[in-house]
């Protein structure tokens, strides 16, 4: 008999699980509580194909977001997805950040991503318009249109036979040990194996099925203007400021899109609920959660100040293109167009720290994945046939 597995979330993590597991024999059946699929992280991320660049070695960020990037790219060229390899540059805008961006180099090169140092006049042969002193050039990263990726994905789903069933949201999941069941309005649905890929709801989904997570999810809005129409040609590819190691976020940037926009950001400030997109999206019960949690507060007083500045720029136009002045001084903020943002998933764990990797639990029949933003859309095929592989063991 067709071993049965139910997916919960219909984002690109999602689908990338439901169609490895149905490529294995399994029988699958993705549920979301959303009308559409890929409405949340997936349908509102920038399009970057992500190298590997920034991970610790030995880490699942590292070997999966280096082999995702071919595994992405190669997905995309199979299926007619739209995507451009238009290459990366990461700038140090002042000497003082140039021992950090080759302490980036040696970690790139370490994970296998082809990334080498370039001076400021070859770094301007890429970028006529950057701010530098020095930079790292990646020519294999680009773009690629992540819910055209879920399209296909969900086509082949459905053509071999898999469900995809829209409006259905999934209140617990339980299990014994003959299999899960998981619960939806609807009705429940039996399965030998159940996996959680619910995003911004997947550790209170594991909460209320049974586990105890040593995580929380706090969702912090990435804030995005786009490059008005007439200073497009001030940025040809991607354009990245050297990170700041202490955070999970890439700081603000300009990233070509896949229909000819240039993205610029993101600011990233706490969100006031789970989809919190907009300063007015407020749910209490969320804030609630996480403020629960004892981790909240120690990352809130570690990082207090760092959080005022990406608040005040949140609130100033101005503030936010000086940030982009950096790297490209010919960007005229007033002519910065709102754009629609993004809500990033991060676990947090109970000491205060930000989990900097992907993060699976498991229960009987169940796994959780409970931490997977950037670069996760790269690594979605890797983060699925590794999850297979553990569903396949004890299915």
């Amino acid at each position: 008999m067709t071993r049965s597995v139910v997916v919960v979330g219909a984002g690109i993590v999602g689908l990338a699980v439901a169609r490895e597991l149905q490529n294995r024999g399994l029988r699958v059946c993705v549920l979301d509580k959303e009308q559409r699929i890929a409405q949340h992280q997936t349908g509102r991320n920038s399009g970057v194909i992500h190298s590997g660049l920034y991970y610790a070695p030995g880490s699942r960020k590292a070997a999966m977001g280096t082999a995702g990037a071919q595994s992405m790219r190669d997905f995309a060229r199979a299926h007619g997805v739209a995507m451009e390899i238009c290459g990366k540059l990461v700038v140090a805008t002042d000497a003082a950040q140039v021992p950090a961006l080759m302490r980036l180099l040696e970690r790139g090169l370490a994970n296998g991503v082809p990334v080498r140092a370039v001076d400021a006049a070859e770094a301007r042969e890429f970028e006529p318009h950057v701010s530098c002193v020095a930079a790292l050039r990646v020519e294999s990263t680009g773009i690629v249109d992540f819910p055209g990726v879920c399209a296909v994905l969900a086509d082949l789903i459905e053509t071999d036979g898999g469900e995809i069933r829209l409006g259905a949201a999934v209140s617990e999941i339980r299990s014994d040990g003959r299999g899960a069941t998981v619960v939806t309005a609807g009705g429940d649905i039996r399965a030998d194996y159940a996996v959680n890929c619910a995003g911004l709801h997947a550790d209170s989904l594991a909460r209320r099925s049974g586990l105890r997570p040593s995580v929380r999810i706090v969702p912090f809005r990435g804030e995005y203007f786009e490059l008005a129409e007439h200073q497009r040609h001030l940025v040809r590819g991607l354009i990245y400021p050297v990170p700041d190691p202490r955070f999970p976020f890439l700081g603000v940037h300009l990233t070509k899109m896949i229909g000819g926009g240039v993205h610029a950001g993101p600011n990233a400030v706490l969100a006031l609920a789970r989809e919190g997109y907009t300063w007015g999206d407020v749910r209490p019960g969320d804030v609630l959660d996480y403020a629960r949690w004892p981790g909240s507060w120690r990352l809130f007083r570690k990082y207090w100040r760092t959080g005022a500045d990406e608040v005040a720029r949140s609130l100033s136009r101005r503030r936010f293109g000086d940030s982009l002045r950096q790297l490209v001084p010919d960007v005229d903020p007033a002519t910065l167009v709102p754009a629609r943002s993004g809500v990033r998933a991060q676990a947090l764990q109970r000491n205060g720290q930000l989990v900097d990797d992907f993060h699976f639990e498991h229960g009987p029949r169940q796994t959780h994945i409970l931490n997977a933003p950037s670069p996760a859309a790269t690594a979605s095929l890797e983060i699925a046939s590794a999850v297979a592989d553990r569903v396949c063991e004890h299915c």
